[in-house]
C-alpha cells in the first residue's frame, strides 16, 4: 500500500497547509509548474518526490525532471505529464500514445482546475489536482491525497485552501 499526495502548479509557492495534509503520505507527486528548484527541493526534503516539469519551469527544473514520467506503483501503471488534457479532450502531445497503451492512472496539471474523471473508453482514471500555488486565475488552492493498494486506487481526498489565507 502506498499513500500518495498529489499537487500541481505551485508556481514557486508551497502553502504551509500542504505539509500536514501530506504528513502520512509515502510519496508526493507533482504534475508540473514547480516554479523553481527551491520549491521542488523543499517538497523532496519532506517526502520522496516524483514530478514533471511544466511550461513555466526553467532549465534548472527541466534538467532534473522530465516532461513525461511513466512508472508502476504496486499494480497501477501511472503516467504524469503537465499538459495532458482530460478524457474526451486529451492534448495532441499525448493523444496518440494514451490510446495505444493506456495507463491505469493518468495525471496532468496546467489547467488549474481540479478534475477526477474515469475514462471508460480506455479504462483509465484521470486526475488533475488543480493548482496549489498563488499564481493563476483559481480562487481556491487544491490538493489530492489517495491510496494505491494492489491494482486499486482508493480513498481519494481533496483539500481546498482559500487563496486569501
Amino acid at each position: 500500500m502506498k499513500r500518495i499526495g498529489l499537487l500541481s502548479d505551485t508556481h514557486g509557492f508551497i502553502d504551509p497547509k500542504v505539509y500536514p495534509f501530506f504528513e502520512n503520505c509515502d510519496e508526493i507527486w507533482h504534475a508540473g509548474d514547480f516554479g523553481n528548484m527551491e520549491t521542488a527541493d523543499a517538497l523532496a526534503a519532506f517526502k520522496p518526490l516524483r514530478g514533471v516539469y511544466g511550461n513555466i519551469d526553467d532549465q534548472k527544473v527541466r534538467s532534473v525532471y522530465k516532461r513525461h514520467l511513466k512508472f508502476r506503483v504496486e499494480g497501477v501503471t501511472v503516467w504524469i505529464t503537465h499538459i495532458g488534457g482530460y478524457p474526451g479532450h486529451y492534448d495532441k502531445s499525448v493523444k496518440p500514445w494514451i490510446f495505444e497503451n493506456p495507463p491505469k492512472l493518468f495525471i496532468s496539471g496546467h489547467s488549474h482546475i481540479l478534475k477526477v474523471i474515469y475514462d471508460k473508453k480506455i479504462g483509465c482514471l484521470h486526475m488533475n489536482p488543480g493548482a496549489a500555488g498563488n499564481h493563476g486565475f483559481h480562487k481556491v488552492k487544491t490538493l489530492l491525497r489517495f491510496v494505491i493498494e494492489g491494482d486499486r486506487i482508493k480513498d481519494l481526498e481533496i483539500m481546498e485552501i482559500d487563496r486569501k489565507q
